[in-house]
């Protein structure tokens, strides 16, 4: 059995070019239009795909913790609550930038961070669904997920092989890639543990295996590609000076 994966009629494998997925993540800031502006940009630019980011917050929160207070300058509500709805987009946002996704030739995901989100995703015919670096331990979605038969991207940084192992068996028979991933934000290139990239392609022969940046630069990924990455996954923005987290 080959090394690869099929995502929106894209064959990913060692020998195709690259699948470049543009982390669009929140930096929409709660706007469609904004949704929109990224996705072409991300198209114009060249990448494979853009990735939302969906979570369905009274599920993955505590009451507690969204009643919190939040008022700061990268804040979109009073609460945290407050600030992660205005940063949720719903279903008929997302068919919205499918349809534009699918006028400029980009294909559209995104990670779940939550069951009732993969279902959300589901629903909307998604290529794959990603799961974030959090949930590599997270057994229960992994296995939720994994019974929906869409192609998964999982994110690993924090994740022990052991870890990584466990959540790959979790995931059962449906289609994968492996993302090498390292939870620091903003990424140091001394870091990054590149090598890490050739290690996961011994363990898992027959499986795509990726790196998702948090590197503020392009560099690291040329060299991920190198050591065999064939699904990189670049955060970006149309402005690093916007209101948000993950701009700068």
């Amino acid at each position: 059995m080959p090394r690869e994966l099929t995502m929106a009629s894209r064959l990913i494998n060692d020998d195709e070019p690259c699948y470049v997925v543009a982390e669009l993540g929140a930096n929409h800031g709660g706007s469609v239009e904004t949704a929109q502006a990224l996705i072409r940009a991300a198209a114009k630019a060249g990448a494979s795909a853009v990735k939302f980011a969906k979570r369905h917050n009274e599920t993955l929160y505590a009451s507690s913790v969204l009643d919190q207070s939040y008022e700061h300058d990268w804040s979109f509500g009073p609460t945290y609550g407050a600030h992660r709805a205005a940063l949720e987009l719903d279903a008929e946002a997302y068919r919205v930038c499918q349809l534009t996704a699918a006028a400029n030739q980009i294909a559209l995901f995104a990670t779940a961070f939550d069951e009732r989100s993969a279902d959300f995703l589901v629903d909307l015919n998604v290529p794959a669904i990603k799961i974030h670096s959090g949930g590599v331990t997270d057994l229960a979605l992994l296995r939720y997920v994994g019974a929906l038969r869409s192609p998964v991207i999982l994110s690993t940084g924090a994740g022990t092989l052991n870890d990584i192992e466990i959540a790959v068996d979790a995931l059962g028979t449906c289609p994968h890639a492996i993302l090498h991933c390292t939870a620091s934000y903003p990424l140091k290139p001394d870091e990054a543990n590149l090598r890490m990239i050739g290690t996961l392609r011994k363990l898992f022969p027959k499986t795509v295996i990726g790196w998702s940046s948090h590197h503020t630069g392009i560099a690291l990924s040329l060299v991920a590609y190198a050591l065999g990455a064939r699904i990189i996954e670049q955060h970006f923005t149309l402005d690093r000076a916007s209101k948000g987290t993950d701009h700068s």
